[in-house]
């Protein structure tokens, strides 16, 4: 009886020790649920997308639950957690916005594309709130009280604005006229647009010709210079570091000074975002001063106020008073003399 009671014991020890080698791995997952044709379209994921997202690390089954047998046991996947039981912060942060009661986390986020800011485009955050937020709705409410509403749109990621974020890059971004038209609006080329001009080079030597992880102002009047034919041009986006999850419109951001002051500390880094092979983008720093520098900086990017010179700032005051002078002194003078120029006639 001991000895029976000893290897049922053994058994089941080794059950349990062997039992997570017989479970679903996320190799397992992704040899079917990258294929549509297998899987159907509300199934397949981008696995080039997903391979980079902190959520692979963790792996499908962190998340999801299966049996050993699935699919073939018929039975439905389950839930084995929630976005709360790790983003418990900013799920607190969210559920306390206005937003939270009209969009959950998934219609927002792409679950296997949930990608850090760094790696996404500009375009690519307004995207997601273009979704409830109609882009014509949009630019009409903000020009009520923000002038060049349109430009400001097309220059900042909603979230710089309507999120808590407090630190800043300036994002630049490759575009070209569409069709290359010079009379056509500008729209940030992708990958495959891009590697047309580099041919069997990389992407980032289009920009960064030396690949040492900087952009120097040399390179970007290179940029500039060896792309006049082909309208390459580079269009910025302030964009967050990280995201608030609050939504709301942030007071401070209505202050012209926030963005439109000597040296911004918002601006202080600048990056070319590059889009990669993968669907993501890559971040290669910029020369420090290089984005608003007033003489040598891209010709695309200007931020008024922001290289504004105390010394310029006297020369200019004394320009305009020396020429407010000449004709008020002139007319003065005629004033006090006019009856002396009488007698005389």
């Amino acid at each position: 009886m001991k000895r029976l009671c000893l290897s049922t014991a053994l058994v089941v020890s080794l059950l349990w020790v062997v039992q997570p080698c017989w479970s679903m791995e996320t190799e397992d997952c992704l040899a079917c649920h990258t294929e549509a044709e297998d899987v159907g379209e509300e199934n397949a994921i981008n696995g080039q997308l997903f391979a980079v997202t902190a959520h692979a690390e963790e792996g499908c089954t962190a998340c999801h639950e299966v049996g050993d047998e699935h699919p073939d046991d018929g039975q439905e996947t389950g839930m084995a957690a929630t976005c709360a039981d790790c983003h418990d912060g900013i799920d607190s942060q969210y559920s306390a916005s206005a937003h939270s009661a009209n969009a959950s986390c998934t219609e927002c986020h792409d679950v296997h594309q949930a990608l850090p800011t760094a790696k996404v485009s500009g375009l690519q955050m307004n995207a997601v709130c273009s979704v409830c937020h109609d882009s014509a709705d949009v630019e009409e409410s903000h020009s009520a009280w923000l002038p060049e509403a349109d430009l400001h749109l097309r220059s900042a990621a909603c979230v710089t604005c309507h999120s808590s974020a407090e630190k800043f890059a300036v994002s630049m971004y490759v575009s070209q006229r569409e069709g290359n038209d010079r009379y056509a609006d500008f729209v940030q080329l992708d990958y495959q647009q891009l590697k047309q001009f580099a041919g069997d080079k990389s992407v980032e030597t289009l920009i960064d010709a030396d690949q040492n992880g900087e952009v120097s102002m040399d390179e970007m009047s290179a940029f500039y210079s060896n792309n006049e034919r082909s309208g390459l041009r580079l269009w910025a986006m302030m964009t967050p570091d990280a995201v608030g999850h609050d939504f709301k419109a942030m007071e401070n951001r209505a202050d012209c000074t926030y963005c439109h002051s000597v040296d911004p500390e918002v601006m202080d880094n600048s990056f070319i975002s590059l889009p990669q092979q993968d669907g993501t983008y890559k971040l290669i720093q910029m020369e420090k001063g290089s984005t608003l520098h007033p003489l040598f900086g891209t010709p695309d990017f200007y931020m008024v106020g922001a290289s504004r010179n105390k010394i310029m700032n006297i020369l200019g005051l004394l320009i305009l008073l020396g020429g407010m002078a000449l004709p008020v002194g002139h007319g003065t003078m005629r004033l006090l003399t006019r009856k002396n120029r009488r007698k005389e006639h």
